[in-house]
């Protein structure tokens, strides 16, 4: 499963997001969750709080779906403008997962903290 970073609207029109309405089943429209073989954490509503609640749901759904594995893009560091910094530690709690990958740069943050 690709994890983008989407926002509210699902207007999927550029970076991983448009990467994933073109190869990985993305619906236009659909800005949360599972869509076809992809998972959208929206990042264009705020700040950094505003994605956390939506960071620990895909966290929650990755955990009852051991079965699949999750690619995580550096959702929120392109377009949405935010430092690898900012979001990485959102995805603490995803690093012991198995079946979630997460960008070099975020495990770099968040080996770093340990």
């Amino acid at each position: 499963m690709f994890v983008f970073g989407s926002n509210l609207a699902g207007m999927h029109g550029g970076g991983a997001a448009r990467a994933a309405m073109d190869k990985f089943g993305a619906i236009w429209g659909q800005g949360v969750g599972m869509q076809g073989q992809s998972y959208a954490i929206p990042t264009m509503q705020g700040g950094v709080d505003t994605i956390k609640p939506y960071v620990d749901q895909f966290i929650t759904f990755a955990k009852g779906n051991a079965g699949k594995i999750f690619l995580v893009t550096r959702i929120g560091c392109g377009i949405a403008g935010f430092r690898d910094e900012e979001i990485a530690p959102l995805f603490k709690d995803a690093v012991p997962l198995e079946n979630v990958i997460l960008p070099k740069s975020f495990m770099n943050i968040l080996t770093a903290a340990k």
